[in-house]
């Protein structure tokens, strides 16, 4: 089962997102104003960033006071004490440290650095020192904009909500799959045949993630100001997989 032909398409034009905006409403004008029209089986892939703005996830480091072990952890890895305490209020536990990072396991389960608190892309509050945190839960999330969007076109999509971090071993971040729904996020090929005819023994393919990143490549990182890509081509790939079924217990990490 295979896509013979996808079409990405970055929606222009599409407004700074703040504190309260309904996103299904700014998806669809965003359609609208680029000539498209949602149909069943394509997929709307958002920038996790306008998600997190949205959602009204913005803190300002000087209303943070910091704990005792965020100041030894901060000490530790030299960064500013006041942004150490929300990176540990998001997590589980520490996974990995060094001068200038720290990798925690995510209060969602992901294993990334600094529990995905940014500063980029995101406005300065006066003293400069406002950061973004990651969506309360981008699963449900892409569950109501999905409703939503089904309720006023008709059609049903599927939805994802993408971010980039980092991987171990290699350089460079990649989009991966947040939060998705409406489609496979991880397609289990064990038991299919390859070209010989023998079956495939533990493939298992992160459909979302691949989609996800795909489509960083027309978000881009810097200013290119274009948060929210529709694609189309994978009519028969239909399912209702979500984020969370991509990541890997702490049982069966090897690197934890």
């Amino acid at each position: 089962m295979s896509a013979d032909q996808i079409t990405l398409t970055a929606l222009s034009g599409i407004p700074f997102v703040t504190s309260g905006d309904d996103l299904a409403s700014l998806i669809s004008c965003g359609l609208e104003q680029n000539g498209l029209n949602l149909q069943s089986g394509d997929v709307i892939i958002i920038a996790q960033k306008i998600v997190s703005k949205a959602e009204g996830r913005y803190v300002d480091l000087s209303d943070i006071t910091p704990s005792e072990s965020a100041v030894e952890w901060a000490r530790r890895v030299e960064k500013d004490p006041r942004l150490v305490e929300l990176i540990l209020s998001e997590s589980t536990e520490v996974v990995r440290f060094k001068i200038g990072v720290l990798v925690v396991a995510h209060r969602l389960g992901y294993v990334l650095a600094n529990a995905g608190i940014d500063h980029s892309n995101v406005a300065p509050s006066g003293d400069g020192d406002q950061v973004l945190m990651l969506p309360l839960d981008p699963d449900k999330t892409c569950a109501e904009i999905r409703l939503q969007l089904q309720q006023v076109t008709g059609a049903t999509v599927g939805v994802i909500i993408n971010d980039s971090h980092g991987r171990a071993w290699r350089y460079g971040t990649v989009g991966i799959a947040l939060g998705a729904a409406g489609i496979p996020t991880l397609l289990d090929r064990r038991g299919a045949a390859d070209i010989f005819g023998s079956p495939l023994e533990v493939t298992q393919v992160g459909l979302a993630d691949e989609l996800a990143a795909a489509a960083s490549i027309l978000m881009g990182q810097a200013a290119e100001g274009q948060p929210i890509v529709h694609l189309r081509g994978l009519d028969h790939f239909r399912g209702d997989g979500i984020g969370e079924d991509l990541i890997r217990s702490k049982e069966q990490d090897l690197f934890r």
